[in-house]
């Protein structure tokens, strides 16, 4: 029976990982939205511009004029970068529940068969 209970505690210490895991996951997945919606922002106010107009950039406390082409070129590689590590986590987010999913069915199944086990007894 110890060997049972011990085995319980290592799948449900593994469970609870698992969920840290996917909590992690998510919140940076916000955070990665949030940059998006910052950046998605930026890219209509370009629009909004002539070509001629003066863009600044904010480097540390410091604003330094940049090119209107250059500051749209680094907004969109933002975005491609965000857009790819959004995916990423999606389908870390997808693995881990399923992980998770699977972790909670052998929990089960183990309680299930240690409560037949001591039933028989």
């Amino acid at each position: 029976m110890a060997e049972v209970q011990a085995r319980l505690q290592s799948l449900s210490e593994d469970f609870t990982k698992l969920q840290k895991d996917l909590q992690e996951s998510v919140l940076s997945r916000q955070k990665l939205e949030a940059q998006k919606q910052e950046n998605l922002g930026v890219q209509r106010e370009f629009v909004k511009l002539k070509d001629d107009e003066t863009i600044y950039k904010l480097i540390g406390p410091i604003l330094l004029k940049q090119d209107k082409a250059d500051a749209e070129s680094t907004v969109n590689g933002r975005l491609e970068f965000i857009g790819k590590e959004i995916q990423r986590l999606e389908t870390q987010i997808k693995e881990t529940q399923v992980k998770i999913e699977k972790k909670k069915g052998e929990i089960i199944q183990l309680q299930t068969s240690a409560q037949a086990a001591s039933g028989q007894q």
